[in-house]
């Protein structure tokens, strides 16, 4: 993302009624993990459906940093060769606005039994815990310190082992096969996360050569192989949390949205609970129709790992239940500190008050434009959703970190009937 990019706004005039249909992208989630899996493939992998956001351009670039060699077939499709990477050392300015950076230390500690990266960035959500991370890299046989912000992984050897996470932990779940998927023996994780993205990074691992079985299940087997060839394509697999908050739009804007290109499967948690709340929906082979227009009932929301509902779409169906009748609860189960919404909403009129990890939200009549900034990436895609209903004009400052997450989403929008722009500041 460049310094125009990032002083970036966006201007919608709201009251707009959407309507038609919007194909997905390729997960966020899943590229941010299987670029730096790369990293284990000596010789070429190309990957298909990559979604063109902020985040996957500065994998890339840290990629280029190491060493490898990285060539855009098209928008969507990336060529990477990892063959010369020779570097184990990831810096700060290379990762810095970058939360994902973690999965660099599975990669390299993987490949090279070495790894220096500093810790996570990206969006503040507080305190990032990685000691499930570090936990499993020392059962493996690395050594790791922590010092001046810096994560040292080193081992002479990786040796297969079992490895029980205490809590479920997508992140941990995902590092931990990268980091095995070379060591010798098997390593069995149990308690695994079972999100959708983990499903796809295990595929794409199984496609260089890895032998990891189990992904999708609470207990992840992998079997180390010598090395992984390269040779393999392998297609990303469509946004579970972009196809939501667009379903939450269509909800929220009235009218009947088609969101295509998706694993309806993946979508279950929040099609049930807009069902709940009154808001028709209707699956058709790779796609869900939502209706949107009706009377939305009040519900009451936990997030959950997968398959429960999504803490990533937990600031969307905030502002779709601030139109709901009677009073709303959402209980964050995963993120101490995924309220940062709140403040934003309220300036546009919302009725929320936040008790310890819940959020209570009262129905309001409607919602009234006004300006606001993006405090992280879907609390970004929040203040979206409201400024699409609210009456009169939503400015949105710090664009930047929605272009973390979301392809053209004010293009697709638009061609949804959307009144929305984006403008340099």
């Amino acid at each position: 993302m460049g310094g125009e990019q990032n002083m970036s706004k966006f201007i919608i005039n709201g009251g707009r009624i959407l309507n038609g249909h919007v194909d997905i992208s390729g997960s966020k989630n899943s590229a941010v993990a299987v670029i730096p899996a790369s990293l284990l493939v000596e010789g070429k992998c190309r990957i298909e459906n990559v979604p063109d956001i902020g985040d996957v351009k500065i994998l890339t670039d840290v990629l280029v940093n190491l060493g490898a060699e990285v060539e855009y077939e098209d928008r969507n499709t990336i060529l990477i060769n990892c063959e010369n990477v020779n570097s184990y050392i990831a810096t700060y300015d290379m990762v810095k606005s970058l939360r994902a950076s973690y999965y660099l230390i599975g990669s390299m500690l993987g490949r090279f039994r070495q790894a220096e990266v500093p810790f996570p960035g990206g969006c503040d959500f507080g305190y990032r815990p990685i000691d499930q991370h570090i936990k499993g890299f020392e059962a493996l046989g690395a050594q790791v310190d922590l010092e001046h912000g810096i994560i040292s992984a080193k081992a002479n050897k990786l040796t297969g082992t079992s490895i029980y996470l205490d809590v479920v932990s997508v992140g941990a779940t995902i590092n931990l096969m990268l980091a095995s998927v070379m060591a010798d023996g098997i390593t069995v994780i149990e308690n695994a996360a079972k999100e959708p993205h983990i499903v796809d990074v295990a595929n794409f691992l199984n496609a260089m050569g890895a032998n990891v079985r189990g992904a999708g299940t609470d207990v992840i087997k992998i079997r180390g192989v010598d090395k992984l060839r390269g040779g393999a394509t392998h297609s990303i697999i469509p946004d579970q949390i972009e196809a939501g908050t667009f379903m939450i739009a269509g909800a929220t804007a009235g009218g009947c949205v088609t969101v295509r290109n998706i694993i309806p499967k993946h979508m279950e948690s929040l099609t049930a609970k807009l069902t709940e709340m009154g808001i028709k929906v209707e699956e058709v082979e790779d796609s869900l129709i939502v209706n949107g227009g009706s009377k939305v009932l009040k519900a009451n929301i936990k997030t959950l790992p997968y398959p429960g509902f999504p803490t990533d779409l937990h600031p969307q169906i905030a502002s779709l239940l601030c139109m709901a009748d009677g009073t709303s609860t959402i209980t964050e189960g995963i993120w101490d500190t995924r309220f940062q919404y709140v403040e934003e909403l309220k300036r546009m009129g919302a009725n929320i008050k936040v008790e310890g990890r819940m959020a209570v939200i009262e129905g309001v009549p409607g919602l009234t434009g006004a300006p606001t900034n993006a405090m992280d990436l879907r609390a970004g895609a929040a203040l979206v959703i409201a400024g699409l209903v609210a009456k009169g004009k939503t400015e949105i400052r710090n664009v930047c970190y929605i272009d973390r997450g979301y392809e053209n989403l004010e293009v697709k929008l638009r061609a949804l009937g959307a009144d929305i722009k984006r403008y340099r500041t």
